[in-house]
């Protein structure tokens, strides 16, 4: 079914697309708006989440850390899309009070470690050539060795990256996921492009 759901047609059918697409509807129940842009290059798209996976894999940041980094990511970033997909999960790995005030820039409620990575993903969005050794010094300070911040930091551009791409493209935020998000984080989410009801 085309939609218009982004700047871009729907890709043509292909069995790389196909199984994209069939990702989703076994996963969520729907197809991603999101999916429809990249399925424009599938093979990208499997790579880019490998190459994220692969990132995460031997690493020491928890999924709420995370959870955490996202979420703070695409508010800064201004992206509604990811803002309600990760404040979601992030309001399942704590409460949704929580990831409501993550979304708006307020970080009393998480652990040491996890505000350092929230103030450090903002300042990596807003503006990564004003960083010094005391940004550094604060993760470190919080726990947060050499390579967990590398890791961090390169997951951060990562969303970025495909943040920018979304909503470069167009692509809204699906219905279904702003309906199924908690209230609260739906709430806070006032900024990027809106999602239509379905």
């Amino acid at each position: 079914m085309n939609r218009p759901v982004a700047f871009l047609t729907d890709p043509p059918q292909s069995p790389a697309v196909t199984a994209a697409y069939e990702a989703d509807l076994n996963s969520d129940g729907y197809v991603n708006n999101l999916t429809r842009v990249w399925s424009w290059r599938p093979d990208v798209l499997a790579s880019f989440q490998a190459l994220r996976a692969d990132l995460l894999a031997a690493s020491g940041l928890s999924p709420r850390e995370v959870a955490v980094m996202v979420t703070a990511t695409a508010a800064a970033r201004s992206d509604a899309y990811c803002a309600l997909a990760w404040g979601s999960r992030l309001a399942e790995l704590s409460d949704e009070a929580t990831a409501a005030k993550v979304l708006q820039g307020a970080d009393g409620d998480l652990s040491e470690r996890e505000a350092a990575l929230a103030a450090w993903s903002r300042q990596v969005v807003q503006d990564p050539n004003a960083t010094t050794q005391a940004h550094m010094d604060r993760l470190r300070d919080a726990g947060l060795n050499d390579q967990e911040i590398f890791e961090a930091t390169t997951w951060i551009a990562f969303r970025l990256a495909f943040s920018t791409i979304n909503d470069a493209l167009g692509a809204r935020p699906d219905s279904e996921l702003a309906e199924k998000s908690p209230r609260l984080v739906r709430e806070a989410v006032t900024f990027g492009r809106k999602w239509t009801a379905a």
